[in-house]
């Protein structure tokens, strides 16, 4: 049973915080180098091929998130703060065009977009950022 998002039964619990762990400190990692790379280092002779090899880091993870997601709905039967957290850290991605090796990804990620919880958080965390207070 859950009662919000992180699940009653202990187990279960410790399970959702380890995919929020795992989210924020194995996902998201060579993520954010591929975008420091991006906006940061293009410039540089060595880009390319320091690419190619951030890339190669997300693609093994990208790969064994799949896998283990295989065609359930969410990472550990019902929505938790741990798929909340993978797919903020997946959306990071989202028009690099790295999913789209990854179906099951894309609408993993794409299913938590549409949840209405998730679009009333997004907009709140984007009204900081813009100053203009959410609608809706």
């Amino acid at each position: 049973m859950t009662t919000g998002l992180l699940p009653d039964d202990a187990n279960s619990r410790a399970r959702a915080i380890a995919w929020m762990f795992a989210a924020l400190n194995t996902m998201e990692p060579p993520i954010v180098d591929r975008e420091i790379a991006t906006y940061l280092e293009r410039d540089q002779d060595w880009y390319e091929q320091r690419l190619r090899v951030v890339e190669g880091r997300i693609c093994n993870r990208l790969l064994e998130l799949s896998s283990h997601l295989g065609d359930a709905d969410w990472l550990d039967g019902a929505f938790s703060a741990g798929d909340l957290m993978m797919v903020e850290v997946l959306l990071r991605l989202k028009d690099s065009g790295m999913l789209d090796d990854y179906p099951n990804l894309s609408t993993y990620v794409a299913r938590g977009e549409a949840r209405p919880a998730f679009k009333r958080a997004f907009a709140a965390q984007l009204a900081v950022f813009t100053g203009k207070q959410p609608t809706g």
